[in-house]
C-alpha cells in the first residue's frame, strides 16, 4: 500500500507541476470546500506538492515509516491491514485540515497542498506502537520516538499559533494526534500494550 500511494502521489504531483490548471484544481481551497461543496479537496490536496523538495522529503519519510507500520498491521490485524493502514493515511489527509476548513471557510484565498498530514499520522501511529525506538530528526540524530513526538506537538501548536510562515503547522498537529489515536480507534486495548513499552514494563 505505500508503495501505491507513493507512486500515485508523485505521478499526480509530476502532472500538476507541469499543468497548473491540475494544481489549482487539487489543491486545498477553505472556500471552495465549504462554499461550492468541492469536498474532494479534502483528500485530493495530499496529491499535490509545491515542489519537488516538498513532495520529495514528505515521500521518504512516508516510505520509512510506511512499511514498518504495514508490517506491525498485518501482525495485528491481518488481511484487514490494507484497509487500516489506507483509512490511516487517508483519515490523517482529511483531518489535518479540519482546523484550517473551519477557520477559513470564507475564504477563497487561503489554500495548502502536500502530505505531511498524512505522513505525520504514519509517523506517530509508529510513534505509538514503539514510543522509545528512535526517529532520526533531519536523518541524522535519533531521539527517542516518545521524546520527538513531544517536542513535534509543542512546536506544531506554537508555530501554528505564531502564524509566521507558510506552513500548515495545525495540520502536522492534528494530523500526528489522529495518528497516534487510530491504533485506540481500531482496538482500544492497545492501549495496555502502549503503557506497558512506554514505562517498559515488558
Amino acid at each position: 500500500m505505500t508503495i501505491w500511494i507513493i507512486g500515485i502521489t508523485v505521478l499526480v504531483s509530476y502532472v500538476a507541476f507541469k499543468q497548473d490548471n491540475v494544481m489549482d484544481r487539487l489543491l486545498f481551497n477553505a472556500g471552495k470546500v465549504y462554499e461550492r461543496h468541492e469536498w474532494y479537496r479534502l483528500l485530493s490536496y495530499a496529491l499535490v506538492h509545491a515542489n519537488w523538495g516538498h513532495l520529495i522529503i514528505n515521500m521518504l519519510v512516508f516510505y520509512s515509516f510506511g512499511v514498518v507500520l504495514e508490517q506491525r498491521f498485518e501482525q495485528l490485524w491481518g488481511a484487514k491491514e490494507g484497509i487500516l493502514f489506507l483509512l490511516l493515511y487517508v483519515g490523517g489527509a482529511v483531518i489535518s485540515n479540519g482546523y484550517s476548513l473551519f477557520r477559513h471557510r470564507k475564504d477563497f484565498y487561503y489554500t495548502a497542498v502536500g502530505a505531511s498530514g498524512a505522513v505525520s499520522a504514519v509517523l506517530f501511529c509508529n510513534v505509538f506502537f514503539a514510543p522509545w525506538t528512535p526517529v532520526y530528526f533531519f536523518g541524522i540524530l535519533p531521539i527517542p520516538g516518545i521524546l520527538f513526538g513531544v517536542l513535534f506537538l509543542g512546536y506544531s501548536y506554537y508555530m501554528a499559533r505564531k502564524e509566521s510562515d507558510n506552513i500548515g503547522h495545525d495540520a502536522h498537529f492534528l494530523g500526528a494526534v489522529f495518528g497516534f489515536v487510530f491504533p485506540l480507534m481500531v482496538q482500544p486495548n492497545l492501549i495496555f500494550d502502549f503503557l506497558s513499552m512506554l514505562f517498559k514494563l515488558k
